[in-house]
């Protein structure tokens, strides 16, 4: 993987100039997280005035701030609060989505990324929010696997060891993960025009979403492989198994070894900084991979195979994502007395733009 053998806030020099060069903090990683985007400041007041009841507005409002709010605070390290936060505010989004009240395109939703310098993204969408949200929740999802599986010890990395159940939860969260993922890919996108495809970040979208929730997929394999060997009860039959389907999610996730390149097409000066240093860090642990598989080839061959190996078994995938499916529509949208009201609203607008062209 690589992630596994990465070392604990490694430093890198990065510049031409010995004055002009930055120190860049990598942190430890063993699960490999999508950089994070938070909600940037949007208006909705202005945006739905007229369209929407006061109440609604305020909460739709008030819901997102208080989001905005706790991911600034705590620059996402909060993942219990922010999860419930988005699953609050997902069902009085869904609302904005709904074909029957024709508001997908009413509100510039802004939202900015803590990796690119927090430049802003901006785009006229309902479902962009909605894509935004869900994949927060993945990523928030695969950042609690990550902390899971980091001991708070501070000892040498070779000393550490981590709990079953840290890694039985950091399973699961893997596989809600990949779920969330699935469903931004099979029912979000799907339902975007093109022309609002074109302007998503690189992160956002099919292609990259896809290659993370494979490898998310494959990170949980590998962990299970972990336990295994761990059991002295788990066969060797089931370790290979559990190898094999390892290797098969990693061949379906090639933008996972690919990241240096997908940062470096940012356009963003910060990106390639960043892209930068992943290449480093690559290249120091292909570096420490070499000098173990040198080792290995000059080795007696006591337990090495002498002959060529056979193909590896094709075993089916048994770790697959969760089934994600979104929380019902808040009952407010549901209200019989706005709804007419709304109805009488957008008459009244479009008589508003008829009027000059008849004059």
């Amino acid at each position: 993987m690589g992630c596994t053998s990465s070392m604990p806030n490694k430093m890198y020099n990065v510049g031409k100039k010995k004055n002009k060069k930055r120190k860049l903090n990598i942190p430890e990683v063993v699960v490999f997280v999508s950089s994070l985007s938070l909600p940037g400041e949007t208006n909705l007041q202005r945006a739905l005035r007229g369209l929407l009841p006061r109440h609604l507005v305020d909460r739709l409002s008030g819901l997102r701030s208080q989001i905005m709010i706790l991911a600034e605070d705590t620059g996402g390290l909060a993942f219990n609060e922010l999860q419930r936060a988005l699953e609050e505010y997902l069902p009085v989004l869904i609302g904005l989505v709904n074909k029957e009240f024709s508001l997908d395109q009413t509100v510039d939703f802004k939202w900015k990324n803590l990796q690119d310098g927090r430049q802003e993204i901006c785009i006229a969408s309902s479902w962009f929010e909605l894509l935004s949200v869900v994949n927060m929740m993945a990523i928030l999802s695969m950042s609690e696997a990550n902390s899971l599986l980091i001991p708070k010890d501070g000892l040498d990395v070779a000393e550490r060891t981590v709990s079953e159940d840290c890694k039985k939860d950091a399973i699961d969260l893997l596989i809600k993960a990949s779920g969330y993922l699935d469903f931004c890919v099979q029912c979000i996108l799907v339902q975007m025009p093109p022309d609002i495809k074109a302007k998503l970040p690189t992160d956002l979208q099919e292609e990259f979403l896809g290659a993370v929730s494979f490898q998310v997929l494959g990170q949980g394999t590998e962990m299970q492989l972990g336990l295994a060997v761990e059991n002295q009860k788990a066969t060797l039959s089931v370790k290979r198994r559990l190898a094999c389907e390892q290797l098969k999610y990693f061949a379906q996730a090639a933008a996972y070894f690919y990241h240096g390149l997908i940062l470096d097409k940012g356009k963003e000066p910060s990106c390639h900084i960043t892209a930068v240093c992943c290449f480093l860090a690559a290249d120091e642990l292909l570096t420490d991979s070499k000098k173990a598989n040198l080792s290995f080839c000059v080795a007696s061959p006591v337990t090495r195979a002498l002959q060529a190996l056979p193909d590896l078994p094709d075993f089916s995938l048994s770790l697959r994502a969760d089934d994600y499916v979104l929380p019902e529509m808040d009952p407010a949208w549901n209200d019989e007395k706005w709804e007419a009201q709304l109805q009488t609203l957008k008459e009244h607008l479009n008589d508003s733009v008829d009027e000059p062209e008849n004059e």
